[in-house]
């Protein structure tokens, strides 16, 4: 589904904040996270939201994961609460991007999509720069049609 505001993203609407998206949405922002992380809380108890975020660490490695309670998660990474996650020993983490979902299965398939992507495309995920994601999503391989001589 394409966003009808803005028809030349391909992102799913529901991976897309908007700041019209819904007159019940609320946006507030956390002061201590990253001005790009935004949550929009809808005021619907009936709808559980799912979050994908991404973790900078301090060896500057992306950490990609999914949750139902970004602060409690967040909580976890920082605490060190299991020894065997790959944030461990790599502490402190600063969250650099998140997006809602409204389902658990958008979410662990836009998780599995980002964790397949190349750090610069994440980077350019994070810093919402539309044109270099579309940009490095371009085939590039010997196979590629861009490669062939046109006779």
């Amino acid at each position: 589904m394409t966003c009808q505001c803005h028809p030349e993203r391909s992102r799913r609407a529901t991976h897309h904040r908007h700041p019209e998206r819904s007159r019940r949405a609320t946006h507030h922002r956390h002061p201590e996270r990253s001005r790009r992380a935004t949550i929009v809380i809808l005021n619907t108890p009936h709808i559980k939201l799912t979050y994908v975020y991404i973790l900078k660490c301090s060896d500057k490695s992306y950490y990609t994961g999914v949750t139902n309670n970004l602060d409690r998660r967040l909580l976890e990474h920082e605490s060190g609460l299991n020894p065997d996650c790959y944030t461990f020993t790599r502490r402190p983490v600063h969250l650099v991007f998140y997006e809602v979902c409204s389902t658990p299965r958008q979410a662990i398939e836009f998780e599995k999509k980002i964790k397949g992507w190349s750090r610069a495309k994440k980077e350019a995920l994070i810093n919402e720069d539309w044109k270099k994601i579309q940009d490095l999503s371009k085939c590039r391989n010997e196979t590629s049609a861009d490669n062939f001589k046109k006779y």
